[in-house]
């Protein structure tokens, strides 16, 4: 299989490459991204990213305003964007350059998405921009920055699974909102602080298959009752 590396970039997390292949089946070219080496998510498996989306989307009954921790390469976001019930989309990603790999077309697909007038996109840590977003302002929050707990693109994001920061989602959360978390493995800590925070969880089994393999990824899920503040759970 040949690779090319298409754009580089340099931050203080350290290394972030897209790069072209071509299938052994001489099908069409496939963009990858990698940080620090590391796969993170290619062009031609996106059925984990759209199960995110479509599974976090029916928690809610009118997601008007959605957050989405993590550009990526814009499945996530689109399938969002997919939903006529979606008013509004903010995107959440770290990494510059990524945000400007999708805006000037060196991720081909990128501009089209992007060019759609309910999006906006906020490069940041979505921690902070979770803390500086106003109380009750959000239908849904996505947090679809690493493959879970265990499996981290950078060691800080361990903090976005911890319940200080759930507790901050959930200040952010209008009534009945909810927030949707993807892991690739089972998280029994994780539920456990979605747990302490939420009035009501959820840990939903998605199957999916990729590359004509059977395989199973887990949303936590975290809801607040549609009559209640965002607060504590105390059950």
């Amino acid at each position: 299989m040949e690779y090319v590396e298409v754009a580089r970039a340099e931050s203080e997390r350290g290394e972030l490459v897209l790069r072209e292949r071509t299938p052994e089946d001489a099908g069409p070219r496939v963009l990858e991204l990698r940080a620090n080496g590391v796969f993170v998510m290619d062009t031609v498996e996106v059925s984990t990213e759209r199960a995110l989306a479509t599974a976090a989307l029916g928690l809610v009954p009118e997601p008007r305003a959605v957050v989405v921790g993590g550009l990526g390469l814009g499945f996530t976001m689109h399938e969002v964007l997919a939903d006529p019930r979606v008013e509004t989309c903010a995107v959440v990603e770290i990494e510059q350059a990524l945000v400007d790999w999708m805006r000037d077309g060196t991720v081909p697909h990128g501009p089209a998405l992007l060019a759609d007038e309910r999006v906006t996109v906020v490069v940041a840590d979505v921690a902070a921009a979770v803390a500086e977003a106003r109380p009750a302002s959000y239908d849904l929050v996505l947090l679809d920055v690493d493959n879970g707990p265990g499996y981290l693109v950078h060691d800080a994001n361990a903090a976005l699974y911890s319940p200080s920061f759930l507790a901050e989602v959930a200040r952010v959360l209008r009534p009945g909102g909810a927030v949707a978390i993807w892991s690739a493995d089972q998280a029994p800590a994780l539920a456990e602080a979605v747990a302490s925070v939420y009035a009501a969880t959820e840990t939903i089994p998605l199957d999916v298959v990729l590359q004509g393999r059977a395989e199973q990824y887990w949303l936590y899920v975290g809801r607040l009752h549609a009559s209640s503040p965002a607060g504590p759970a105390t059950g």
